[in-house]
């Protein structure tokens, strides 16, 4: 009555978890393409002038759909009769399929209560599998269309980028983990990141190259935004040209904004130097346009530098590699001189220096890996190099970041740590690390009502806030300037201090920074507590000493053995 499902086997009970994983796989995958579809056929439903039927549209959809992934795709009908290949990927479009195959991944591999759970390896292998089942299926669909998909870039790279997305959901259900590495990794890698030390600074370097990553794209954004700003007229004039119906601006509106990020990388890469190919025989630089190019009727190509030397304003663009070299230091130094810790806890210039190379070496891979995507071919003779050349623009950055980071993180570093305005920050000389305030051994803790009234009287005349019972060791308050005087120790609390450490009375003591180091339990220390605690009853204790127990309480005589010695303290009962 209470067992919602059957018990089932260990076997079945895996399998069925990879199945729902395979099945995760193909679920996002069909989302995907069908979110793509579903465009393209509504484009295509209000197009006056539709070229091909229902057909078309969706293998035209799904030829789209794989080219988001990194496939290369063919035109086969041209006007020379020579098929023109199509390697410009959206990066846009990248977005959607990337994010479905992560979440299906990290669904499939996170553990639900009552459920079977497949393991992180066979999560990770289903949902590819199911994944690249669809593309297949995807891509022979489209293999009649106006656009042909390359069968080679099946397995690389839209293979490629679907296992990598769907490791990183498997990697994040884990909760993204630094290790351990897997057995048939290198040893010394293995050995690396068992130390927390590696750890953390293997994760700064790596949020410091993403960020300068970062600065660099938002950078080229920038130059593309201000570029189009100043060219607007010839921006507006190619998009209307392009089409005369609302149809078909809208979709070109739609491929500007998908090829926006695209825009910005090449931004990034005229900002480094390098600069981007418009044809095989034209080069865009912060120097100046070289060459004839061959450029396309698109809005976005209306933000292109004219040809001839550049302006001065253009050298300006030099400024982006600088400010993401900053961020680069910034962000490194932030570990590494970190505001709230001491001086002592900062990492040493080498370290400083090794971790921003790091950095900036990890800038320079992601800036080539993501210029390779940003362009590619768009036709097999004067367009067949069109965008950045990722293998120039990748040590650019690793360049710019390195020669102008090092050297600022380590100014930073410098001025996070100095002295004026940070004396918080300063070590303890060497003479006055081991020092310890000692407290004395023995307070009175309760005193006498008569004395307790007469002190409290005198503060209150002399302007200072009373002493409390729970803060003996504050020696003045805001109304008062002299410091107030503890009550003295008692003899056996001055035999039971250390040699050499005198019990002192300093305004910034706490009682609280150490243990007491105090006997409390030995006999002279035990007479001198009994004798303030008698002091302080007013006359209401007796006179005979504390009992100390000759055993501990676990070993305590019993009850008769201890009402025959109450009773010869006591005396003979009257």
């Amino acid at each position: 009555m209470t067992e919602r499902s059957p018990m089932l086997p260990a076997e079945r009970a895996r399998t069925l978890a990879l199945a729902s994983a395979f099945l995760r796989g193909g679920v996002a995958a069909g989302l995907g393409l069908g979110s793509l579809a579903v465009l393209v056929t509504v484009l295509w439903i209000s197009s006056p002038y539709p070229d091909s039927g229902p057909g078309g549209a969706l293998r035209t959809a799904a030829a789209i759909w794989l080219l988001a992934h990194g496939a290369e795709l063919v035109r086969p009908d041209t006007l020379s009769g020579v098929p023109a290949p199509v390697g410009v990927v959206p990066l846009l479009l990248v977005a959607g399929p990337v994010w479905l195959v992560h979440r299906a991944a990290r669904d499939a591999a996170e553990p639900e209560e009552g459920r079977p759970r497949a393991s992180q390896t066979g999560a990770f292998c289903a949902v590819t599998a199911g994944y690249l089942l669809v593309a297949a299926g995807a891509a022979a669909y489209a293999r009649d269309g106006s656009l042909r998909v390359v069968p080679d870039t099946l397995a690389f790279p839209v293979a490629l980028v679907v296992a990598g997305a769907a490791a990183a959901g498997v990697w994040t259900a884990a909760g993204r983990p630094l290790g351990p590495l897997p057995s048939w990794s290198p040893l010394v890698l293995q050995e690396a990141l068992a130390r927390t030390l590696f750890r953390n600074r293997a994760e700064a370097a790596c949020r410091a190259a993403a960020v300068g990553a970062a600065v660099l794209s938002g950078g080229g954004a920038l130059l593309v935004a201000v570029a189009l700003g100043r060219n607007a007229a010839a921006a507006q004039e190619s998009f209307l040209m392009l089409s005369g119906d609302w149809s078909g601006r809208f979709a070109v509106l739609l491929l500007g904004a998908a090829l926006v990020p695209n825009a910005a990388l090449w931004g990034a890469a005229y900002g480094l130097g390098p600069g981007f190919a418009l044809g095989t025989g034209a080069t865009a630089t912060p120097l100046g346009l070289t060459g004839t190019p061959a450029v396309p009727n698109f809005p976005l190509l209306a933000a292109v530098p004219a040809e001839g030397p550049a302006a001065p304003l253009n050298w300006a663009a030099l400024a982006v590699p600088v400010v993401a070299a900053l961020a680069v230091a910034w962000c490194t130094v932030r570990r590494a001189a970190p505001a709230d810790a001491p001086r002592a806890r900062a990492w040493s210039p080498r370290e400083t220096v090794l971790v921003t190379g790091l950095a900036a070496l990890g800038c320079g891979a992601g800036t080539a890996l993501l210029t390779a995507v940003a362009g590619g071919p768009l036709g097999s003779g004067a367009l067949s190099a069109f965008g950045p050349v990722w293998w120039l623009t990748g040590p650019a950055a690793l360049v710019w970041t390195a020669a102008v980071g090092v050297p600022a993180a380590l100014l930073l570093r410098v001025w996070r740590l100095r002295e004026p305005g940070w004396a918080w920050r300063r070590d303890l000389p060497a003479d006055q690390a081991g020092e310890r305030v000692a407290e004395p051994a023995v307070r009175e803790p309760f005193p006498a009502p008569e004395k307790k009234a007469n002190e409290e009287a005198e503060e209150e005349a002399a302007g200072r806030p009373p002493r409390r019972w729970w803060a003996p060791w504050r020696k003045g308050g805001p109304g008062g300037g002299a410091a107030q005087e503890g009550p003295a120790p008692t003899a056996s609390a001055e035999e039971a201090a250390p040699a050499g450490g005198a019990a002192t009375d300093d305004a910034g003591f706490e009682p609280y920074d150490f243990l007491p180091t105090d006997p409390w339990h030995e006999k002279e220390v035990r007479e001198a507590r009994w004798a303030s605690l008698k002091q302080s009853s007013g006359g209401l204790m007796a006179d005979f000493p504390a009992r100390v127990p000759a055993a501990p309480r676990s070993e305590e005589p019993p009850a008769e053995a201890v009402g025959r010695e109450g009773q010869e303290d006591r005396g003979p009962t009257p």
